[in-house]
């Protein structure tokens, strides 16, 4: 399990390249915006702090990912010099491809079950290094990063609400919250229909759901499952899993648009549409914003 002083050294290491993001007035609570960062998502954080950590990149990198974690390598890529080539799934919205593909990344598009296998495969082929999304303590403690900046700025916060699929970013940030202030709750955020890791805590064991079944939520980034490192994470720091419907997962995103100013996609909502759930103060993140810009003007209407 990574340790606090691992997400310090990160911080210090991907402050020049990321957004250090405001805490945002909404309701009762905060907002961390993690949507206006350079590729619009938290995934930037572990994606920079990861490559910068390697040690042989010279063949390139490689990664998989739904779309935001997609973008965040092939920024931190193209700022060091090297090629990136990313497998993405076939559910993948057009809008994240295409951003990869401008951030001059290589990507190949697979069936949703077949992405780790093609980009370990393209490991083996380029001697390139893999960068996964969220199983790798590099990446881990860069997106914990987002838990310093927030307890900097709201040192009383009671709760921090924080979505949650690989778990990469819940496992970053309750590890921050829990070392500096174990009195503050952090909570996890997951969509109804991808909510596997709600099912875990229950059980006491990590229980993995159908990849099919995880694809019916909108919030497509977070149709994830952890790893045994992340979960490791997620069963010693995280006090309570809520999760949020489709309809809850949409109308957060409206709200966010019309109250706040914020362009977030569903998955980027979530966090967001829990906290409205469960009311009082707290903060919640939100992930991302890369949204289907047709998804979004159907929940605007005039």
């Amino acid at each position: 399990m990574i340790t606090l002083s691992q997400v310090r050294s990160a911080a210090a290491v991907i402050a020049p390249h990321v957004v250090r993001t405001p805490l945002l007035s909404y309701g009762e609570g905060w907002l961390k915006p993690e949507n206006l960062q350079p590729i619009g998502a938290f995934k930037l954080r572990g994606a920079l702090n990861a490559l910068a950590c390697l040690e042989n990149r010279a063949n390139g990198v490689v990664a998989y990912s739904s779309g935001n974690h997609a973008q965040a390598v092939a920024f931190a890529a193209r700022l060091h010099g090297v090629p990136a080539a990313i497998v993405m799934p076939d559910n993948t919205p057009a809008v994240k491809i295409e951003a990869t593909k401008a951030l001059g990344a290589e990507v190949f598009i697979v069936g949703i079950t077949e992405r780790v296998e093609r980009a370990e495969a393209l490991v083996a082929e380029r001697g390139a290094a893999l960068i996964p999304p969220f199983d790798h303590p590099d990446v881990i403690a860069g997106q914990g990063t987002i838990g310093l900046e927030i307890l900097a700025d709201q040192p009383d916060v009671s709760q921090v609400v924080v979505p949650m699929s690989g778990g990469g970013l819940i496992s970053g940030v309750a590890t921050v919250i829990k070392a500096l202030r174990p009195d503050v709750r952090v909570l996890g955020a997951e969509p109804e229909l991808a909510a596997d890791i709600a099912e875990s805590l229950k059980t006491g064991e990590l229980v993995r759901w159908d990849p099919l079944k995880r694809a019916q939520t909108a919030a497509d980034a977070l149709r994830d499952e952890p790893s045994a490192l992340t979960w490791e994470h997620i069963r010693a720091h995280v006090d309570d899993v809520i999760t949020v419907s489709e309809d809850e997962i949409l109308t957060a995103v409206a709200d966010l648009a019309r109250r706040a100013r914020l362009i977030a996609e569903p998955s980027g909502a979530v966090a967001v549409a829990a906290l409205e759930k469960i009311g009082g103060a707290g903060v919640a993140v939100v992930s991302g914003g890369n949204v289907d810009p047709a998804l979004l003007v159907s929940l605007l209407p005039a």
